[in-house]
């Protein structure tokens, strides 16, 4: 498929599926005209990369990651090492460490936000007693 198609697929930009490219995280073949040619899985492959960017792994990373990740049949690669392993667990206990500071910034903003909603309704209510 063409790269706009695949761009239409996945909703990631041209743009990106380039830098995508570029950083390794993308390998498509090219026609005799030079034109990209991306396989079915590169849709996989673009949500898949989409994923890990959301959980804040950066392309280098990412790109030492993605040959280790799943063979082609979609179990574990024979290249998945302890190491690898290691990394993912790391990344994961870095997003449960943010995970837990949102989830206490967001009860900190649910307490500030209760505390003005019943300020605003005692300042209505006191001066509707005073008209």
């Amino acid at each position: 498929m063409k790269i706009g198609e695949l761009s239409r697929r996945t909703g990631v930009s041209v743009r990106s599926l380039r830098y995508y490219e570029e950083q390794g995280l993308l390998s498509p073949a090219r026609t005799p005209g030079g034109h990209r040619d991306y396989p079915e899985a590169a849709v996989d492959r673009v949500i898949l990369v989409q994923q890990l960017f959301a959980a804040g792994l950066h392309s280098p990373r990412i790109a030492r990651m993605l040959p280790c990740m799943q063979a082609p049949e979609g179990g574990p690669n024979e290249r998945a090492t302890a190491k690898l392993t290691d990394q993912l667990k790391a990344e994961r206990e870095r997003i449960d460490g943010a995970i837990t500071d949102l989830v206490r910034s967001r009860a900190l903003l649910d307490e500030i936000i209760a505390a003005a909603v019943e300020r605003d309704h005692c300042t209505r209510g006191t001066s509707a007693v005073r008209a």
